[in-house]
């Protein structure tokens, strides 16, 4: 039946936040924000559900990948040119909910906000803010899907794309896809490498 993608709709969002915290479980920068191993799954589907509930869907950048049944395996939340940045009432109205999430880390969660800000390109580009495929559907094209469908669109309109790799090990998947390296950013206090990736429209 293949893969196909769709935008996200309210509906999805559980089931999103879901397949994205188990796509992000081993991640270096979450397990940097979230060290509590146990408790780091629930917390990160609470943190993605907050994002799109409040930010990322009122962008029309937040897509899933779904098998023949319907079964979302897959997301990806973009953010269009100039929309990456919470706005100030995106920030009040989802402060509530993050703070649920994080908890005692939402100091640290500001700081790594604060420093991948810090890096972010300010020319016109779209933001790929996060993609993940759940455990039981990797390998199976879900992130291929989700990226192609986004950066079709940015070869016609001619913008670039960006992302921050936290896996040092993704790097050449995205190389894949004409994401280039543009650097490293440095989690203060002993954090993890992030690598900042710019793909130009083809």
């Amino acid at each position: 039946m293949g893969v196909s993608v769709r935008p996200a709709e309210t509906a999805d969002i559980s089931a999103l936040a879901a397949v994205l915290a188990d796509a992000f479980e081993d991640d270096p920068l979450m397990a940097w924000i979230l060290p509590d191993e146990d408790g780091r799954r629930g917390r990160l589907a609470k943190l993605f559900a907050a994002e799109v509930r409040y930010h990322h869907l009122s962008g029309g950048g937040a897509e899933v990948a779904v098998d023949g049944n319907g079964v979302i395996g897959g997301a990806a939340l973009w953010d269009p040119p100039g929309r990456w940045k919470q706005s100030t009432w995106e920030s009040m109205i989802s402060f509530p909910a993050t703070l649920r999430a994080l908890g005692s880390r939402i100091m640290v969660g500001a700081e790594v906000g604060g420093v991948l800000e810090k890096a972010h390109p300010t020319t016109p580009h779209w933001y790929l803010a996060t993609i993940g495929t759940g455990a039981n559907a990797r390998g199976g094209g879900y992130g291929k899907a989700l990226l192609n469908s986004r950066l079709d669109r940015c070869d016609r309109d001619r913008i670039p794309a960006y992302l921050e790799s936290s896996k040092k090990e993704n790097i050449p998947y995205y190389n894949r896809f004409g994401f280039e390296v543009t650097g490293e950013i440095v989690i203060p206090d002993g954090g993890p490498m992030v690598y900042p990736m710019l793909r130009e429209p083809k």
